[in-house]
């Protein structure tokens, strides 16, 4: 058996998620305005308030700020799923493992006769939200017809979201964490300046529930997101490791998101989230937005619109 998610997969992909309020003559058009205009007009449908991209100061006015006017070369390959595998496999931290990559490929017929573990899962490279669960040997016909709109783009050529542009156009396959349908805790850390500040944990196994915390784990009544706030979990037994990790990936960021899991007495890596939501989320309250945004210390530009 196999399983497909399309659409939502955690935070990361809200703002592809969202946007499925505006099919049609509207989403036609907002998709082929200027990306400042366009962030904006999608800002104030999801926000429900105004932007300030040109003198930002909430943390979601801060992602879009991003999104409009940054071009470093530091944020080129943030939205590449094989290259942030080799940044946290190159940084030779102690006890993070980074997941293995069993195939790699623009073509899906090359995924037959590759030797497969019992259960996998199936990815793009270059977008985000999309992923199928694999078991056994590789169903040609039924991968193609899964996969026939992957290689396509969405975050980069609709939501405009820059890095996406400079993944490379491919799919993956990765070995499953945990069993089949119990996926373990997903840690999302966000990262200021190296310094690791906000914790939101994921249950994906209980409905994706969320709930955000401080990184001494002191629980927030903050809303992040469509689901509900999940109940107060305990800490991961490593969270101080699992902080340092954050930390050392992060370095090299004015903000970054490190995602991490806790899994069979290791650290996990995730992913690294440039965009968190492409800062369509709601924070609720709304206040929550502003003191996030204080952390954040946007770079100087040559220029920004």
């Amino acid at each position: 058996m196999a399983g497909t998610v399309t659409g939502d997969k955690g935070t990361k992909t809200a703002a592809a998620g969202m946007t499925k309020g505006l099919r049609g003559a509207a989403q036609s058009v907002v998709y082929r305005l200027p990306v400042g205009l366009e962030r904006r007009l999608l800002y104030v449908y999801y926000q429900r308030k105004f932007p300030r991209f040109g003198q930002p100061v909430t943390f979601s006015d801060k992602v879009n700020w991003r999104i409009i006017n940054d071009r470093r070369p530091l944020l080129e390959w943030t939205c590449d799923k094989l290259a942030m595998k080799e940044y946290a496999a190159k940084a030779g931290l102690e006890r993070l493992r980074v997941p293995r990559t069993i195939w790699s490929g623009s073509d899906i017929g090359d995924l037959q006769g590759v030797d497969l573990p019992e259960h996998w899962v199936l990815k793009p490279n270059h977008r985000s939200g999309l992923i199928h669960f694999g078991r056994g040997p590789a169903d040609g016909t039924q991968l193609s017809a899964v996969t026939a709109t992957w290689l396509d783009s969405f975050e980069s050529s609709k939501l405009r979201e820059w890095a996406y542009a400079k993944a490379r156009p491919m799919l993956l396959v990765e070995e499953l964490l945990g069993p089949p349908g119990a996926p373990p805790p997903d840690y999302k850390i966000f990262v200021f300046d190296g310094k690791p500040d906000l914790i939101e944990m994921v249950n994906r196994y209980d409905g994706n529930q969320q709930r955000l915390y401080r990184a001494d784990w002191t629980p927030l009544e903050v809303l992040y997101g469509p689901q509900g706030i999940a109940p107060v979990a305990p800490p991961p037994p490593d969270l101080d490791r699992m902080l340092d990790i954050a930390h050392q990936l992060g370095k090299p960021f004015d903000f970054i998101r490190v995602d991490l899991y806790a899994f069979d007495g290791s650290i996990v890596f995730g992913e690294l989230t440039p965009y968190p939501c492409g800062g369509f989320e709601r924070f609720r309250p709304a206040s929550f937005d502003v003191e996030l945004g204080r952390k954040w210390q946007l770079p100087t530009l040559r220029s920004a619109a």
